[in-house]
């Protein structure tokens, strides 16, 4: 006998019966008009950053700004790119702005360059614009670019 069984005075079996109640619907979500504004808004995150315990080997291209804080051994390509002054790059570094507070051994192509007190240089810098603060170290040539336009079309060579 089942313990657990009702029984009726009849004494028929029971049998149970599941009633599936459907789940609650959802209320829809609009998005609010703040919500829209602010994704359109957010187009710009801020830099990518490379800190000072990361060791990049490769070509790094970004579509937006570049802040370099650790060593790349290689290519840099990004609009704005800005190395910190503990940062070591081995590479051409290419953007439309290059500000250098850090070591460069190589060569900067940019629209506009500018190398801090702390910079480093060794190598050529082909810019339409250069500013080189007092106290920085240059040891190389500097090649204006007076043309519309980038300075070099191609970006980093592909090898």
């Amino acid at each position: 006998m089942n313990v657990l069984a009702r029984h009726s005075k009849i004494d028929s079996p029971v049998t149970p019966t599941l009633v599936e109640t459907p789940p609650p619907p959802r209320p829809v979500e609009q998005p609010s008009p703040a919500a829209s504004t602010a994704s359109a808004a957010r187009t710009y995150a801020g830099p990518s950053v490379i800190s000072s315990a990361l060791v990049v080997i490769g070509r790094l291209e970004s579509g937006g700004d570049i802040q370099i804080d650790g060593k790349v051994e290689g290519d840099v390509k990004g609009q704005a790119v800005r190395i910190g002054a503990g940062a070591t790059i081995k590479g051409t570094v290419f953007g439309e702005v290059v500000e250098l507070a850090g070591t460069i051994e190589g060569k900067i192509e940019a629209k506009a360059a500018v190398l801090t007190k702390s910079a480093r240089m060794t190598g050529d810098i082909q810019h339409q614009s250069l500013k080189i603060d007092e106290g920085a170290y240059f040891n190389g040539n500097s090649r204006p670019h007076s043309g519309p336009g980038p300075v070099r079309n191609s970006g980093p060579s592909r090898d």
